[in-house]
């Protein structure tokens, strides 16, 4: 379908999504976000990025996750969403939760990078104009700036949402103790901080054994994870050595090839009889696994095709563990 004719679903409400509170706030996530950091970029065929973006708008996914830095190369993975929103979008801008971040190397000289007030602003600014908005639903300090006052950064993301510029503002990969700060910064200034971002799966619980999804929650924030499927290990890519035609042969940035050691093969195949014996696939139990309490808002999922959106959306029908499979959860990933 051209993307400048895009009707969308008129049932889309009642695909299966599944909506959750977002911390203590007004705000309902659908269980499963769309993420645009790979595969939504200039070097990506633009038809099938506006293809992944209609389908997931039309099963009820209604967030949609960026950064500034998305691409690559820089800033395109926006100026992809901003076509979609100019010939696509426009007409259902409310039904929509978009969020975008800075924080990251994004343009030469010192004013680029972390967490400056002059950066963030400026990379707002940016970002707006790419995606064809007025405002964003929720800005993210992307990532915690060691350098710079942490108030200089909070009172950053206050004006901001002041401005009118965002309607919420978010902390991703904070650290405990900072995040604490600006968890007490913000409420203290009436703009209390909606979500922290963090990654998130079976062979990663840095933020559960942090205490960070807690302290989201004593704090009356959400939690949403990234990179729930480990950038496709827990999938069944990967559970007969590397494909050739995968991310890990190909781009070694950021999944490298001796992630798949043999303690982790060991792991995901445990892990993959586990949910054969649920009736799901590794990646179907993994996401499935993330939302089995009331910890985690949503989970962002990548893709690189409908039918990779439309296999992680079939987790949705089963988020119920037993405890015995818990238990066995546990132990294959500890082998």
């Amino acid at each position: 379908m051209n993307s400048a004719h895009y009707t969308p679903r008129h049932d889309r409400y009642d695909a299966g999504m599944k909506y959750r509170r977002c911390g203590k706030s007004g705000i309902l996530l659908p269980e499963i976000s769309l993420g645009l950091w790979h595969n939504f970029g200039e070097n990506d065929p633009l038809p099938r990025s506006m293809e992944m973006l209609h389908y997931a708008f039309d099963q009820g996914i209604t967030h949609f996750d960026l950064a500034n830095n998305y691409g690559p190369p820089y800033g395109s993975a926006e100026k992809t969403f901003g076509i979609a929103m100019k010939q696509s979008f426009r007409p259902y801008r409310d039904e929509m939760f978009i969020s975008t971040k800075a924080g990251y190397d994004m343009w030469p000289g010192p004013y680029g990078n972390w967490g400056s007030r002059k950066y963030l602003m400026a990379s707002l600014d940016q970002s707006l104009k790419r995606m064809n908005l007025d405002y964003v639903d929720l800005f993210y300090s992307h990532r915690y700036d060691p350098e710079t006052p942490l108030e200089e950064t909070l009172q950053a993301l206050v004006d901001i949402v002041r401005q009118g510029k965002a309607l919420y503002v978010g902390i991703s990969r904070w650290p405990k103790e900072a995040a604490q700060v600006a968890y007490d910064y913000l409420a203290a200034h009436d703009v209390p901080c909606l979500i922290y971002q963090g990654r998130y799966h079976l062979l990663d619980r840095e933020v559960e054994k942090e205490g960070i999804l807690q302290q989201a929650k004593d704090n009356g924030a959400g939690f949403i994870g990234f990179s729930p499927l480990a950038q496709g290990l827990l999938s069944d890519r990967y559970l007969n050595g590397i494909p050739a035609d995968s991310r890990m042969a190909h781009d070694g940035r950021y999944l490298k090839p001796e992630a798949l050691n043999d303690s982790t093969l060991r792991r995901i195949k445990a892990l993959n009889l586990i949910a054969l014996q649920r009736g799901q696939s590794l990646a179907e139990m993994a996401l499935a696994w993330l939302l089995k309490d009331d910890l985690v808002s949503s989970v962002i999922i990548g893709a690189s095709s409908t039918a990779q959106i439309e296999k992680n959306l079939k987790a949705l029908r089963n988020t119920t563990f037993s405890p015995t499979e818990l238990d066995a959860i546990e132990n294959a990933c500890k082998e």
